[in-house]
C-alpha cells in the first residue's frame, strides 16, 4: 500500500489517510466501537457489505438515495429512525460511504444523533475526497437553496482509498477536478501546471498524476480548515475558510437552477470562470490569469459558460448564498494566483456584464 497521512489541526484534530488500500485501515479506527452504521447509496451496496464484514462489531446498513437526492429532510428523518430502532448509543459509530452528498448527509446524521457520535468518512469520488469529506462541514438542502441547514463536525478520520476512483465514469472524475483546479488557483499553482502538462493524465484514475493532484488538493483544504473550521476569520486580507468558496456563489445558484441535475463540479467550473471574469473587470486580476481559468477548465472538458437569459433567476438565487451578510452580496475573487480576496456589494452592471461575457465566450470556442 502507498499510504500518506495529512493532519488536520482543527478543534478536534484528525487525519486524512490517502492512497491505494486506505480502506484496509478501517478496522483499527472502529476497534473500540460496539456497533457501526454504514450510510451509503444503492450503487455501493456490495462495498458496504464488504466493509461491514471487515469490522469486528455489530453492523447496520442504511441505504440512501444517490447524489443530492439524499440530502433532504425526509432522508435525514429516515436515518434517525433507523438508528433509534437499532438503539444506537454514544458507544457506536456512523460511517459515510459514498460521494460528497452522502458524506454531507452522514456527517450531519452523526453530528445530530445524541448530539454527536463518532463519525468516519469514506469518500469514493474525487469530489468527495478533496472537498466534501475534509473540513467538517455537514448539511442537507432545502428547496430554497443548497446546504442551508448543517453543522460543523469533525470526523474521527477520513479514509480516501484511491482504488474507488477506478470504477468511476470519466464525467464523475472530471467534475471532481473542478475543486482540484480551485485549490490550484487559490493556494497551490503547481496543481495548475500539472494539469496543463497533461490534462488526460489528470483524468486517468489508475495513474500517478491523479494521486498527486488529489493529495495536493486535500493538503490545501486541510491547511485552510485547520486555521478556520467555522469560517469566522474573513477580516481584511485574512479570508480564512471563506476562500474555499471561490466559484461557489454562482455555482450553487446554477445547481439550483438546474434542479441539481448538473454535477457539482460542472456548476463550480462555470462559477470560477465567472469569478475570474468578475475579478478582471473589477480591476483586481490580470487578463492572463483570468483567461487561464478557461484554458485549464476546458482542457479537462469542464463547462465555462451558461445561457445569458438565465441571469435574472441566478441573480435572485445568489441572494440566499451563505456568504451574503445583512443582504450584502459577497464574492470570493482573485487578486493574483494564490491570493484570494472579497468583493463586497459589486455593481449590478458589473455582475451582469461579467456573466454575459461567459455566454459570449461560448460562441468563440
Amino acid at each position: 500500500m502507498r499510504i500518506s497521512t495529512i493532519d488536520v489541526t482543527a478543534e478536534r484534530p484528525y487525519q486524512v489517510v490517502v492512497g491505494q488500500g486506505a480502506l484496509e485501515l478501517l478496522p483499527q479506527y472502529v476497534a473500540e466501537q460496539r456497533r457501526i452504521a454504514v450510510i451509503h447509496p444503492p450503487v455501493l451496496r456490495e462495498q458496504a457489505s464488504k466493509l461491514r464484514s471487515a469490522c469486528d462489531c455489530q453492523t447496520l446498513s442504511i441505504e440512501v438515495p444517490a447524489a443530492e437526492a439524499a440530502k433532504t429532510g425526509e432522508t435525514l428523518q429516515r436515518c434517525w429512525d433507523a438508528l433509534a430502532e437499532a438503539g444506537f448509543t454514544r458507544s457506536d459509530a456512523i460511517i459515510g460511504l459514498g460521494g460528497g452528498a452522502t458524506t454531507d448527509l452522514a456527517g450531519f446524521v452523526a453530528s445530530t444523533w445524541l448530539r454527536g457520535v463518532t463519525y468516519v468518512s469514506i469518500p469514493t469520488t474525487v469530489l468527495g475526497m478533496v472537498d466534501a469529506a475534509v473540513g467538517g462541514k455537514t448539511g442537507i438542502n432545502l428547496s430554497a437553496g443548497k446546504n442551508l441547514v448543517g453543522t460543523f463536525y469533525e470526523p474521527y478520520t477520513v479514509l480516501c482509498d484511491l482504488s474507488f476512483l477506478e470504477g468511476l465514469p470519466v464525467e464523475e472524475i472530471r467534475s471532481g477536478m473542478a475543486e482540484v483546479v480551485k485549490a490550484g488557483f487559490i493556494a497551490d499553482p503547481a496543481i495548475l501546471t500539472i494539469i496543463e502538462d497533461d490534462p488526460a493524465a489528470a483524468l486517468d484514475p489508475k495513474g500517478e498524476v491523479i494521486c498527486a493532484l488529489v493529495k495536493r488538493a486535500i493538503e490545501v483544504k486541510a491547511a485552510v480548515v485547520g486555521d478556520d473550521l467555522r469560517e469566522r476569520t474573513s477580516v481584511g486580507r485574512d479570508l480564512g475558510r471563506e476562500q474555499l468558496n471561490y466559484g461557489h456563489t454562482l455555482g450553487h445558484a446554477i445547481e439550483r437552477h438546474q434542479r441539481y441535475t448538473w454535477r457539482h463540479g460542472e456548476a463550480i467550473s462555470v462559477g470560477m470562470a465567472f469569478a475570474a471574469e468578475l475579478s478582471r473587470r473589477a480591476g483586481r486580476l490580470d487578463e492572463d490569469t483570468a483567461g487561464r481559468h478557461g484554458r485549464v477548465l476546458r482542457a479537462l472538458g469542464l463547462p465555462t459558460s451558461y445561457p445569458a437569459d438565465a441571469w435574472p433567476e441566478l441573480r435572485e438565487a445568489m441572494n440566499l448564498d451563505k456568504k451574503t451578510r445583512a443582504s450584502t452580496l459577497r464574492f470570493v475573487i482573485l487578486e493574483q494566483l494564490a491570493r484570494a480576496a472579497i468583493l463586497e456589494s459589486p455593481d449590478e452592471d458589473l455582475l451582469r456584464d461579467a456573466f454575459e461575457a461567459l455566454s459570449r465566450s461560448a460562441t468563440l470556442d
